[in-house]
């Protein structure tokens, strides 16, 4: 029974009203800021897990999740594909011809990536073909040099299916009339949206109309398709072993990867950040056990008499301060989940309170907040947050155990 008295005192200092209602003040604000920090870092995290992954999936519909190389370019490009093909996990390849350049209409230029497919190829390593808002990918036809660009620099420049625009490469060409860039005039065929990134940047030709433009013999390499995205580098590890020759693969990590690292950082920062809250709340732990220690000298002088050691007495405000913590913990935990599991649909009712639109699709890639919820991020913020609970019961619980009851009780 003695074993139990540090717990059952504890507890009881947690439902019991407070002589010093400043005490009981500093001890709600507390339990408040601890369910606060951890409600905001699990919805916080929720959040940009689901940016990460709408981003994933919305730019590999374009972007293939793999590229298989050579240097000098591949001029037999079927027979890479055939032997790709017999790798496992590897679903589809198709050639490609890669650039960068200059896109220009009338009195606009924007810088764009170039890619030259084959479009009943391409449909097999992208969904390029499902995303078109005007014409069709089968518009690329070798010789009419029709392009096809992503939404956003369409949106740029200024143009629709049937206009002409001007590719400048950075490449020169020499001719008796002087030096002049490689420059050649296509006609919009189609326009695809995705919702990422790539709508900006991307524009598509035909592989043979890249060929001609960039002088080359057959492709620069295999555009590849695996089966599951997140081992695109270990698939393509083991088809670089499996081919004969000098080839350079990369996957999507490599060529998405800044993209996908600034997310990462996003989210490193924005934990840390709202972690203060946790902190601060651990803060005010400290403070209310402080004033509480101060407040119960005479009861904890009284204790010590009737036989508590000094190790029980610190027992009992450790166990007060991590009670407020646990209970700030599991109200914050469970509205955090809540809410995460549930943001779509609190920001459609407060848009529709208000009559405003907080993610204009016209400005922003995505019309709703995603939102991705991960327990292993919830049973990390939540032991954080109990091990700062803990760590801001020490200290004053030493303080309470130094009490001497001597001292204590001479001017009680």
């Amino acid at each position: 029974m003695l074993k139990n008295i540090p717990i059952l005192i504890g507890l009881r200092y947690i439902r019991a009203k407070r002589r010093n209602q400043f005490i009981s003040f500093v001890s709600g604000f507390s339990l408040l800021g601890m369910a606060l920090g951890v409600l905001s870092l699990i919805v916080v995290m929720s959040v940009m897990n689901g940016f990460d992954r709408e981003m994933k999936s919305r730019i590999l519909k374009v972007v293939p999740h793999g590229f298989v190389d050579q240097p000098d370019g591949v001029s037999d490009w079927t027979n890479l594909i055939e032997q790709l093909l017999v790798v496992p996990d590897i679903q589809a390849a198709a050639p490609y011809i890669g650039g960068f350049g200059l896109l220009g209409y009338r009195d606009k230029i924007e810088g764009v990536q170039f890619s030259g497919v084959i479009p009943s190829r391409q449909v097999q390593v992208s969904e390029v073909a499902q995303s078109m808002v005007m014409g069709q990918l089968d518009s690329l036809i070798s010789g009419d040099f029709n392009i096809v660009l992503g939404s956003l620099l369409a949106r740029q420049l200024g143009v629709i299916p049937g206009d002409k625009v001007t590719l400048t490469l950075p490449k020169i060409r020499v001719t008796p009339a002087g030096v002049y860039p490689r420059v050649k005039r296509f006609t919009v065929s189609g326009v695809f949206e995705v919702g990422a990134p790539v709508d900006q940047q991307l524009a598509l030709i035909h592989l043979e109309d890249a060929a001609r433009l960039l002088r080359v013999d057959g492709a620069q390499g295999v555009q590849v398709k695996v089966s599951d995205i997140y081992q695109a580098g270990a698939v393509l590890g083991r088809a670089r072993e499996a081919l004969s020759g000098d080839y350079q693969v990369r996957d999507w990590s490599q060529t998405q990867g800044s993209l996908f690292q600034a997310v990462k950082m996003e989210k490193l920062v924005i934990g840390v950040l709202l972690s203060i809250i946790i902190a601060v709340a651990a803060f005010n732990i400290v403070s209310s056990l402080v004033l509480m220690v101060a407040d119960k000298r005479s009861d904890i002088a009284v204790l010590r008499t009737m036989g508590l050691s000094s190790r029980q007495v610190m027992a009992i405000f450790m166990v007060q301060g991590c009670g407020v913590g646990l209970i700030g913990v599991l109200i914050g935990a469970l509205l955090g989940v809540l809410v995460a599991l549930n943001i779509s649909a609190l920001v459609a009712f407060i848009e529709s309170l208000s009559g405003q639109t907080i993610f204009d699709p016209n400005v922003y890639f995505i019309s709703q907040i995603p939102s991705q919820l991960y327990w292993q991020d919830v049973a990390t913020i939540c032991s954080l947050a109990v091990v700062l609970s803990f760590l801001a019961t020490l200290y004053p619980a030493w303080r309470a155990g130094r009490v001497e009851p001597a001292e204590a009780l001479r001017y009680e």
